[in-house]
């Protein structure tokens, strides 16, 4: 992007989180709103628990559901968010789906729905928040990734696939954007007890654990007190910063 220069920081930031009806959307949602932001709550499937997020905000709040992986529906998110918060400055990219299995026995629906969800949804909510951004020369997109998007994960070849394609997207959109203000990074928490990990068996869990460098799962909290440090960083973009209890390096 030509020009140069950033723009003040809003004192109170719009922040679009998806996937926020969930264990660390919740936690990042809160930890947001405690940093002063206005907190656009996304979920896809369960309006009810996007509504319990709202209710332990301090901050004007607002409830969107809609289907990242579709363009329309983005767009027409944002707009609901524009119209009742205002433009988003913030944007955290934490909705996501995995669906596991070894490649030789996945079926290409499941593996679509994975690329599409993570990788295309990811694209969509940047993509429309950006323009805004660009023009307001301040902006902060942090992409939630995973372990799994940087070492090799047997059965999670869609869920690798999608979450390292976010992070090659990270790092060439920060080259795009820093000279306008806006930075774009990633997020990667190690394994926590969260919807997304569920149905994991408890012995897989517990080896898991067991093998970090810090044998213990991360909490939700841990993970989403890190986002003030994006929010405060104007120089730091195109980082993948790891909460994963040392998994990352092993």
């Amino acid at each position: 992007m030509s020009g140069q220069g950033a723009g003040k920081r809003p004192e109170a930031p719009v922040a679009l989180v998806t996937g926020a009806s969930g264990g660390l959307g919740q936690a990042l949602a809160v930890e947001l709103d405690a940093l002063g932001c206005r907190v656009a709550v996304h979920y896809r499937s369960s309006a009810a628990r996007a509504e319990a997020v709202r209710g332990k905000l301090t901050h004007d709040a607002v409830v969107v559901g809609a289907d990242v992986g579709s363009w329309e529906e983005t767009r027409e998110l944002y707009r609901h968010v524009e119209e009742s918060l205002g433009p988003v400055d913030i944007v955290v990219n934490n909705g996501a789906v995995r669906k596991d299995a070894l490649m030789a026995m996945q079926s290409p629906d499941d593996w679509h729905e994975v690329i599409r969800t993570n990788l295309l949804g990811t694209f969509h909510t940047s993509r429309v928040a950006l323009p805004s951004m660009l023009r307001r020369r301040w902006g902060r997109i942090v992409n939630v990734v995973s372990p799994s998007g940087l070492i090799a994960t047997a059965g999670q070849t869609a869920y690798s696939a999608s979450k390292a394609g976010v992070i090659g997207m990270t790092r060439t959109l920060a080259a795009e954007c820093g000279r306008r203000g806006v930075t774009v990074n990633a997020l990667s928490p190690g394994f926590m007890i969260t919807g997304m990990t569920q149905d994991l068996p408890e012995r897989v869990m517990e080896d898991m654990a067991r093998k970090a460098p810090v044998p213990r799962f991360v909490t939700v909290e841990e993970v989403a007190r890190s986002v003030s440090l994006f929010l405060d960083q104007d120089c730091m973009t195109g980082q993948v910063v790891s909460i994963d209890s040392g998994v990352s390096v092993m």
